[in-house]
């Protein structure tokens, strides 16, 4: 039942751990850009910083609380400012944001569970080591 948790840590964290470094792109910022998001510069691959930073700490389980709420705060605005499918201008827009969308509230969901009751047995802040 251990491995469980571990598992599930794995599989939700592979996403954010991937996808951030997407978040260095100049498509990326771009895309940002054309969404209206200001300082898409900066804010863009910040965004990408927080999604890995959070990504790992699940996956390893390291203070795996505050990693999730990093992944909160990466997805609210994510979520909300880039995947505004009431927004899309076409019929292939308003499916592909509105699957994000959902998606990313399927994460949030997640993420805030995790945020409760933290990385479950086989992690490190399990570990003797890392208990301070």
């Amino acid at each position: 039942m251990n491995y469980i948790f571990l598992l599930g840590r794995v599989l939700f964290s592979t996403i954010f751990i991937i996808k951030s470094f997407e978040h260095f792109s100049h498509a990326t910022i771009l895309r940002a850009q054309e969404a209206g998001i200001g300082m898409a510069q900066f804010f863009v691959p910040l965004s990408g910083i927080i999604a890995l930073l959070g990504g790992l700490s699940l996956l390893l389980g390291y203070k795996a609380k505050k990693g999730a709420w990093l992944l909160v705060i990466f997805l609210l605005p994510t979520t909300f400012l880039m995947h505004n499918y009431w927004n899309a201008e076409n019929t292939f827009a308003l499916m592909m944001h509105q699957y994000c969308f959902w998606k990313n509230i399927a994460l949030l969901g997640a993420a805030v569970m995790i945020s409760h009751f933290g990385s479950g047995p086989l992690s490190l802040d399990k570990h003797p080591r890392f208990l301070k």
